[in-house]
């Protein structure tokens, strides 16, 4: 997670987090709409229905959206979107290349 809170860091690719000012409740609520969906997306492509394809990814977006994770940013400082930018290429490069070298670090005192 950046040091804001506003991505996670999967393979050094910035994903934007989830709104944390939604209530616990709420965003319970939308994360169980994604799970179900994925799992529609899922059973739909077992199946070759393309229709049902199309509707569960309706859901998901419908959901990644509710949850903050898509369409309008949650922050209010006027920053853009970075998601799906590699983390070297964004203002988070000094903080994510330090986060790097304290994992190469790590593993070289695991392998002494």
């Amino acid at each position: 997670m950046t040091p804001d809170g506003r991505y996670l860091v999967v393979r050094g690719r910035l994903w934007r987090a989830s709104n944390p000012a939604l209530a616990d409740e709420v965003r319970q609520r939308h994360v169980n709409a994604l799970m179900d969906a994925r799992r529609a997306v899922k059973t739909a492509l077992a199946q070759g229905d393309r229709a049902m394809e199309a509707q569960a990814r309706a859901r998901v977006d419908a959901a990644k959206v509710a949850l903050g994770e898509r369409g309008p940013v949650w922050w209010d400082d006027g920053a853009p979107d970075l998601t799906r930018k590699l983390a070297r290429n964004t203002c988070y490069s000094e903080w994510f290349a330090a986060l790097a070298q304290e994992a190469e670090q790590g593993g070289a005192r695991l392998r002494q």
